[in-house]
């Protein structure tokens, strides 16, 4: 299914699904799949421990949130694509972020890892019928969202860090 034929948009997230093209939602991440694969890995190594301000993120820690929040998107989607109607549980990055000692990691293991991540969502997603790909799950704030849309939020959501990386992290290395 493709992007327009999501339902109903939901709100905050609809800053990174309109960041993916309307193809069907396995080719949206595919694609995704496929920048991760091609990422500029020395460019990242570049990076260090640089950030364009105090208190932001390091290019570790962005691409562990990258790997922290398909997980926690995954189970959302699964549960809401089997019928799960209980709100699903809150994730607040930030402490994730905190407690996830990415620093510790090599930029070549986080990326390994976000591939294969993509990869699990890939598979998830061709297992997935037309109805659970609409089927209206809600989140711990009330939003309404399908697992269609959340999709597409997980390859905007890269893309909309990629560009985060490009305007404000990479001229920290030219």
């Amino acid at each position: 299914m493709k992007k327009t034929e999501i339902k109903k948009m939901p709100t905050y997230f609809d800053r990174y699904i309109h960041l993916a093209a309307d193809v069907s939602v396995v080719a949206s991440l595919e694609t995704s799949l496929q920048e991760l694969e091609n990422a500029p890995l020395e460019k990242w190594k570049a990076l260090g421990e640089r950030t364009y301000l105090a208190g932001k993120w390091t290019i570790k820690d962005m691409l562990q949130h990258f790997i922290d929040t398909e997980r926690v998107f995954t189970y959302r989607i699964t549960a809401i694509a089997r019928g799960d109607k209980q709100r699903m549980i809150p994730y607040d990055e930030e402490v994730f972020a905190q407690n996830a000692q990415a620093t510790r990691r090599t930029i070549d293991d986080l990326q390994e890892e976000l591939v294969l991540i993509r990869k699990a969502t890939i598979k998830l997603y061709q297992s997935f019928t037309p109805d659970m790909l609409q089927q209206q799950g809600r989140g711990y704030s009330g939003m309404e969202y399908c697992p269609l849309a959340l999709g597409f939020m997980l390859a905007g959501h890269q893309r909309w860090h990629f560009r985060v990386l490009e305007e404000k992290y990479y001229p920290l290395i030219e």
